[in-house]
């Protein structure tokens, strides 16, 4: 391709500017010369092009004349010498002149770069009206006004972005458009934007789901619970086999609405993707639902057993429920399973799973009081992020070998590379005091903590807990009455305070409201679940104890459950269950402090 001869046009450049002194010349000629063979080689000038066939062997004059030429050269020259906005106006007015979307964009990114907003806008709002069937200044236009915090100006450019479309493309587009909107502030008014936006597909049948769940994720942004459920079930109603509507409705199980799991189990009838009912299985794990978790686990594992994520939620699901043996098998599987995959692009993922195994096949080897094993474990790690966890392990040991100042120091010698690594030292030297029994060390440990972090709720709640062991029960109530005022839904507060009222057998009609309290921002919680039991047993009311410690044992088959669930049977006079149920406690974990305690106060002999 040849392009006529550009004739110098010295009157021209007089006319236009003087030189600015002490400017990069050859990098603005360098940027120079790129942009205009762009425009060349791309014959954007032209507002029509014929097909290449047509122009192959033919000579094409580029329309850059003399005069543009060195318009665009005193662009470039002011853009780089400091002096942007005379840059900006140069490009602009050529791109005016011309209608090219390259000098467009320049204009915009030259005002961008000098973080001028409004001459940014200027130049993105006249690039759209020169070419409006342009994706791209349309997408210019609308991160402008976004960043402008011009959220009422940006749904029509929203709006018209998605008629400007494919429809192959559509969905994909609306499930981006989120991402596009997660700085804003003001999470409400983004989210009545989008439905603004959104509102000619939110009842197609081929887009509608996505549009609603795209509405629901706004709403969920701006915390509105209860219309992000609405979303999600208007989503579904659409498709029934769509799967965002679905994921959706899951995401608001994670923040404790039993509600959506309707939609979750509509959307399991229709044979979802195996990693859908796998993300189903960790928010039940998470719950503390382990029966149905394991439920959803046993029809991935017979539909995949080669899918070694499912072994690994296996074992830890089984550690949870007490089942070290089997959970130890289930992990060994997973650890197998990985080793032999070849390298792929999940290698971040399987090296966080093999993390969670080695840590979790630790914990077994101590329990069974293996701590070369345990140590041997933790030897596989090699896994910088995890190292606070690593240590904190370690440290565990060496308090179980009775080595309390070795532990402490080894927790206390790990680097802090953020705040978040001191807190987590702080928790991880706390725990390990708690375990080994050194409460009067924890409890002071918490002291100098809560100094440092003042408004920390859960050292507050930790803090009650350790003077709940030294037989201050005042300070208990104390603190934990002071998370509460500080964290209104901290549902481990509430349901501290009003199990230990129960446990002393004092203030039942106020121990009752508080766990109900608690139950309302877990619901389901078979520990919360086994204090109101608790609550009603006290109270006299031993059918319904009966009723929740049965349906909590078999959510969360645990040694303290066993011990609430064993004195219930026992006081109604059954008392070959109470020892069946107890004899299960025992094989959980007899050195159950509740367990132990009720069988000592009951004369009872295991």
């Amino acid at each position: 391709m040849r392009v006529k001869t550009i004739k110098c046009g010295l009157d021209y450049y007089r006319l236009m500017t003087r030189t600015p002194s002490r400017i990069p010349r050859l990098t603005a000629v360098a940027a120079l010369v790129a942009l205009v063979t762009t425009l060349i080689v791309q014959p954007a000038f032209s507002q029509t092009q014929a097909p290449v066939a047509d122009v192959a062997d033919e000579l094409t004059n580029s329309s850059l004349d003399s005069e543009m030429f060195y318009q665009l050269l005193l662009g470039e020259l002011n853009a780089m010498g400091g002096e942007p906005g005379i840059g900006f106006s140069l490009f602009l007015d050529a791109a005016r002149k011309t209608n090219n979307a390259l000098l467009f964009k320049r204009a915009t990114d030259v005002a961008l770069q000098a973080r001028s907003g409004e001459s940014a806008l200027q130049a993105a709002r006249a690039w759209r009206l020169a070419l409006p069937g342009s994706r791209e200044a349309n997408r210019y236009l609308f991160q402008i006004l976004v960043g402008l915090n011009r959220l009422g100006d940006a749904a029509e450019p929203l709006k018209h972005d998605l008629s400007l479309t494919d429809n192959s493309d559509r969905i994909a587009t609306i499930n981006a458009i989120p991402r596009l909107l997660a700085r804003v502030a003001d999470k409400k008014q983004a989210a009545g934007i989008v439905e603004l936006a959104l509102a000619d597909y939110l009842r197609s049948p081929e887009v509608g789901a996505a549009a609603w769940t795209t509405v629901g994720r706004m709403r969920l942004e701006a915390a509105d619970t209860a219309g992000a459920l609405e979303a999600a079930r208007r989503g579904q109603e659409i498709d029934p086999a769509a799967e965002g509507p679905a994921i959706l409705a899951m995401n608001l199980m994670d923040m404790k609405s039993r509600l959506a799991e309707a939609v979750v189990r509509k959307h399991l009838e229709n044979k979802p993707r195996i990693e859908f009912r796998m993300d189903y299985a960790r928010v039940l794990l998470n719950s503390q639902r382990y029966a149905e978790s394991a439920d959803q686990l046993k029809l991935v594992i017979a539909e995949r057993p080669d899918y070694s994520q499912a072994w690994l939620i296996k074992g830890t699901l089984e550690l949870r429920s007490k089942q070290p043996a089997t959970a130890e098998r289930s992990l060994i599987r997973f650890v197998e399973m990985e080793a032999a995959k070849p390298d792929s692009p999940d290698a971040e993922e399987s090296s966080r799973g093999l993390t969670q195994a080695y840590l979790a096949l630790s914990s077994i080897a101590e329990q069974k009081k293996d701590l070369a094993g345990a140590q041997s474990w933790l030897a596989k790690i090699d896994n910088a992020d995890e190292m606070i966890n690593v240590q904190s392990r370690r440290a565990a040991i060496l308090a179980r070998e009775g080595k309390i100042d070795e532990a402490r120091a080894l927790i206390r010698a790990l680097p802090e590379s953020s705040p978040a690594d001191a807190r987590a030292k702080l928790g991880a030297e706390v725990q390990m005091l708690r375990d080994s029994k050194q409460f009067r060390a924890a409890y002071s440990l918490l002291k100098e903590a809560m100094a440092r972090y003042p408004q920390d709720t859960d050292l507050m709640y930790d803090e009650a807990m350790v003077a709940e062991k030294l037989g201050d029960l005042a300070e208990m109530e104390r603190l934990l009455r002071l998370a509460i005022a500080a964290k209104p839904d901290h549902q481990h507060a509430y349901n501290a305070l009003g199990y230990s009222f129960a446990d002393r057998n004092i203030r039942l009609p106020e121990a009752r409201e508080l766990v109900r309290k608690a139950l309302e921002y877990a619901p389901g919680d078979p520990f919360i679940s086994d204090s109101l039991a608790w609550v009603e047993f006290r109270s006299g009311n031993f059918p319904e104890a009966l009723r929740i410690l049965q349906q909590a044992f078999k959510d969360q088959p645990d040694a303290e459950i066993a011990a609430h669930l064993g004195e219930v049977l026992w006081t109604m006079g059954n008392r070959q269950q109470a020892a069946a149920v107890w004899k299960e406690g025992i094989q959980l974990n007899a050195e159950n402090e509740t367990l132990r305690e009720t069988f000592k106060r009951l004369q009872f002999k295991p």
